[in-house]
């Protein structure tokens, strides 16, 4: 029981990063989030890598299992 406690509670620890990463990303390419003394261009392309990374994160998880 101990074990399949463990795995959900990574799953959910999991699942909760990719939602906060896809928020970030988003928000740094709405440039809501910005960050100082960095162009904004710089964040935009940032926040882009944030979103595929976690978009690659989500379909290797998907295949994995």
């Amino acid at each position: 029981m101990k074990m399949q406690e463990n795995n959900l509670t990574g799953i959910l620890i999991w699942i909760v990063g990719v939602i906060i990463s896809l928020t970030v990303g988003s928000a740094m390419i709405n440039k809501t989030l910005l960050i100082p003394m960095i162009p904004a261009i710089v964040t935009i392309v940032s926040g882009w890598v944030v979103i595929i990374g976690s978009i690659i994160s989500v379909i290797l998880m998907i295949f994995n299992k």
